[in-house]
């Protein structure tokens, strides 16, 4: 069985490419359709359809994004799909910097009037660069801090332990 990994956005697909290349997933490039992950929210992507079209053993779909609630539409062409499991970032991907930074506490005392994403803007930098939600920043910033990525991954869910119903975490994925 092959696993279709499907990143809603460039962000996670940056983070779960990082995290595959650095052996903290618990499958490998081997064990994935087309040796890869995809960023696609669809299985009508004209990046997916190739690879399903070419593999014909059976195939489990994981989803990884913050906006779970699109459901996901399997054509009749597609009897190989075992299964599809969703893996949720939600709030957003910028929880992981706030808790790499240890911010997690003076985060808290403004969450309800400030986003992540702005928060993260106002106090996550790389050196002299600020922090601008681009797939380049997450690799900057992670590429060289594997263990405070998977840190920040586990903590999350700790920190965060209710998600919908169906819905795992990031961690779930770690070896």
């Amino acid at each position: 069985m092959k696993i279709l990994v499907m990143c809603e956005g460039n962000n996670e697909l940056k983070i779960i490419k990082m995290l595959l290349d650095g052996g903290k997933l618990k499958f490998s490039r081997d064990d994935l359709l087309d040796m890869r992950p995809f960023q696609a929210r669809q299985l009508s992507s004209p990046q997916i359809k190739p690879a399903l079209s070419a593999y014909h053993g059976q195939i489990m779909i994981y989803r990884v994004g913050d906006k779970m609630s699109d459901k996901l539409k399997i054509d009749r062409e597609y009897d190989n799909i075992a299964g599809e499991e969703k893996f949720c970032t939600l709030p957003e991907l910028e929880m992981l910097l706030i808790i790499a930074e240890n911010l997690w506490a003076e985060y808290e005392k403004v969450k309800s009037f400030t986003r992540p994403k702005t928060f993260c803007k106002e106090h996550i930098r790389i050196g002299k660069r600020r922090y601008d939600n681009s797939s380049l920043f997450y690799e900057e910033y992670f590429s060289s801090r594997l263990p405070q990525l998977e840190y920040a991954i586990k903590e999350y869910k700790r920190l965060h332990p209710v998600h919908k119903k169906g819905e795992g975490y990031l961690a779930d994925l770690l070896k």
